[in-house]
């Protein structure tokens, strides 16, 4: 796996989200009223909606276009919806946030 820096923690509001681009495609990092940041891709998976304009409430994103509850920490939608996004492994040192990135040879394995 790869650490690659996406910016300072002041970047992203509290319970705000900012939109990284990725060979991956678009990741949303988001960080939450307790200074805990989360990533995932930014696609709701019900209808593809961007999750990073989301509404942030506890350890979850609210999908703005049809309510979708989805937790950061699974990627898991809750209640009675099905489906999930894929979380990407985030770290923060000091003040900087660093997402993980898997090389092409990580994804063969």
């Amino acid at each position: 796996m790869s650490w690659v820096s996406i910016g300072s923690m002041t970047d992203i509001p509290r319970r705000g989200a900012r939109c990284v681009e990725t060979p991956l495609g678009k990741i949303a990092v988001f960080r939450t009223a307790e200074d805990r940041v989360f990533a995932i891709e930014d696609h709701c998976p019900h209808k593809g909606g961007p999750l990073s304009q989301g509404i942030v409430h506890g350890t979850a994103v609210t999908c703005p276009l049809h309510n979708w509850v989805i937790s950061f920490e699974t990627g898991k939608a809750l209640g009675a919806d099905e489906g999930s996004v894929r979380t990407i492994p985030i770290k923060v040192e000091g003040e900087m946030l660093f997402i993980g990135l898997a090389l092409k040879a990580d994804r063969a394995a």
